[in-house]
């Protein structure tokens, strides 16, 4: 098996004795994987031998792998709402974890429309801190220095509810960020960062994000590596430079804070780092005042070794604008995690964004694989559980849904994250993520599938009714050319009576239709202004017709080819751009506020 011998020789050289430890601890992690693997999963059984769910399945106390395969099924987040919903509501028995349920992280992924509760107990904060531990010793070995200036990174709390029984929902990273473990984290040179913890925990994002890009900019010297967490996160910072910097170039000439500014706690961090500073406002004038914005990164923060985002997945869009404005800087994608769990990490951070491949530790809960090319595995029905492959028994090439069973209850729960075995690391297997099961348009933290978008293209199409109009065909794609990205619908329409044609009025409801429809991540993506407004293209009659024409004569069966819901092939795209008739936006925000629930 293939093994990393930049992190393997580097277990017995000269690093430090912290980033030593980290290194040895992969290393054992990673050559023992099965035997861990069974610890996980016989710890997770025994202290869970009690709860509602594990008794439904009489294992009888038994905590091996064959009768745990045997008896307990694969579910989805559906098959376990019910026990979720009892939880919400107050319900202190335990029915999934022998441990009380500390919080429900919020995940991206919906189920009707709403955001995911994921069940978490208070342990798992130390399992995520300890994945968040190795990151920076493996950097260290490809990046020198990184001890010797800071992190401009930006970070953002989000929207917090309580559920009727009274526990937290929150994103994990916002729980994570909100926890002793961030907030008093001991000091550590490899991970200072520009900016305070009082602008990462501003409640308001704008405010947040101008407090922290001010940070950096006053401290631009320092910076060694500029991030975000996704991609969209990362742009989204450079255009609000380019929206504000007249504003901090007078914040720094002058040494005061702009009144928009008005958290008190950010406010006051702010006075200690805000001094007058004329030369750098001027710098800041010259650099953003330019027409041409290629390489802005480089040119603002000079000493930036990387650039630190997941660009792995749907965030992969994005790649060519991020090399524009860095001037090629490396993309580090770091670690590898859900609301579900905390995965692994990436044992060749500098590697290319196409290379990256992700290693799962085996102390993180248990693993197990659902072969995606297998069309016998997938039928998840309770009666005859599918046929799943352990972490150990991977095969290099071979693509698998990853189902995982955690310390906080969840027991054979289907992620819906497609990976494809790249190699090994010592025994552990190494992934490269391929994307997430059913999605079908992501801009930031989106994620919309087919039958969304088609409930969404029926509930618009209402309105052309009294117009005699229907929509005949449709597809979709993400547009990312500019920020922030939003959603492109093609229409084509059958109007009965061109002179009854619906009005460029109504087909701009249609949008905001549309968009009405979708989940409440993407509504809320929508009023953060993470995604502009939802496009509807109109496109000529026949244009459909002409697509097919075109996948038939690169080999698609006439007898089995379907219009594709989401499109991305250039000459696919260049087709349809053709033929577009008219275009139409959403003319308002859709309804969103922490509260809604549908």
């Amino acid at each position: 098996m293939a093994v990393d011998s930049t992190l393997s020789s580097a277990v017995g050289a000269s690093v430090s004795e912290n980033d030593a430890k980290a290194l040895q601890f992969i290393e054992e992690m990673t050559k023992n994987v099965d035997s861990v693997q069974e610890r996980i999963l016989g710890e997770i059984l025994s202290r869970n031998a009690d709860t509602e769910y594990l008794k439904r399945f009489q294992l009888n106390g038994a905590t091996d792998r064959d009768t745990f395969k045997s008896k307990v099924p694969v579910v989805t987040y559906e098959d376990l709402q019910p026990e979720i919903q009892r939880i919400a509501n107050g319900d202190k028995s335990p029915i999934l974890s022998s441990h009380p349920i500390s919080e429900f992280l919020t995940s991206s992924g919906t189920s009707a429309g709403e955001r995911k509760l994921m069940p978490t107990i208070h342990e798992e904060l130390n399992r995520r801190q300890l994945l968040y531990s190795l990151l920076m010793p493996v950097m260290n070995l490809y990046v020198p220095g990184l001890d010797k200036g800071k992190g401009l990174y930006f970070l953002f709390i989000k929207a917090e509810t309580k559920t009727p029984g009274g526990l937290l929902a929150r994103p994990v990273l916002t729980s994570y960020y909100k926890s002793d473990h961030f907030k008093s984290r001991p000091y550590d040179p490899f991970n200072v960062y520009t900016s305070p913890n009082e602008t990462i925990l501003c409640p308001d994002s704008i405010q947040s994000m101008y407090a922290q890009m001010l940070c950096g900019l006053i401290m631009r010297e320092e910076v060694l590596r500029v991030g975000a967490v996704f991609a969209s996160g990362l742009l989204k910072a450079i255009r609000f430079l380019q929206v504000n910097w007249k504003q901090f170039a007078h914040d720094i000439e002058t040494g005061t804070l702009n009144p928009k500014v008005t958290d008190p706690s950010v406010r006051e961090c702010m006075s200690k780092i805000l001094k007058p500073n004329p030369e750098l406002a001027a710098f800041i004038t010259k650099e953003c005042s330019e027409e041409n914005w290629e390489c802005i990164i480089t040119r603002i923060w000079p000493n930036t070794k990387y650039l630190d985002v997941i660009v792995t997945g749907a965030m992969a869009q994005y790649i060519p604008t991020l090399e524009y404005y860095s001037g090629g800087l490396p993309m580090a994608c770091t670690m590898y995690a859900s609301s579900e769990c905390y995965f692994g990490l990436n044992l060749k951070p500098m590697c290319k964004p196409s290379e990256v491949s992700y290693t799962i530790m085996p102390n993180m809960a248990y693993f197990e694989f659902l072969p995606h090319d297998d069309s016998s595995a997938q039928d998840s029905s309770r009666d005859s559980p599918p046929r799943l492959v352990d972490l150990a028994d991977l095969e290099v090439a071979k693509e698998y849904e990853l189902i995982v069973t955690t310390y906080a209850g969840l027991c054979r729960y289907r992620v819906g994250d497609i990976l494809r075995v790249t190699g090994f690391h010592n025994a552990a297997p190494q992934f490269r993520f391929i994307r997430r099961k059913n999605v079908l348009l992501s801009i930031d933290f989106d994620k919309t599938d087919e039958s969304e978008l088609q409930q969404a293209i029926e509930n618009a199409s209402v309105l052309l009714k009294e117009f005699n109009t229907s929509v005949v065909e449709y597809t979709s794609y993400a547009d990312t050319k500019q920020i922030p990205g939003h959603y492109v619908i093609y229409w084509e329409l059958f109007v009965k009576d061109a002179a009854n044609a619906p009005t460029d009025e109504v087909l701009s409801q249609c949008c905001f239709q549309m968009e009405e429809s979708l989940n409440v991540v993407y509504r809320q993506c929508r009023v953060a202004d993470s995604i502009g407004p939802l496009e509807i293209r109109v496109v000529k009659n026949g244009t459909f017709e002409e697509l097919m024409d075109y996948a038939i004569s690169r080999g698609a069966s006439i007898n089995q080819y379907k219009v594709p819901r989401c499109v991305s092939f250039s000459p696919i795209m260049e087709l349809l751009d053709s033929r577009v008739v008219s275009k139409h936006f959403s003319p308002a925000l859709p309804h969103w506020t922490p509260e809604r629930r549908r």
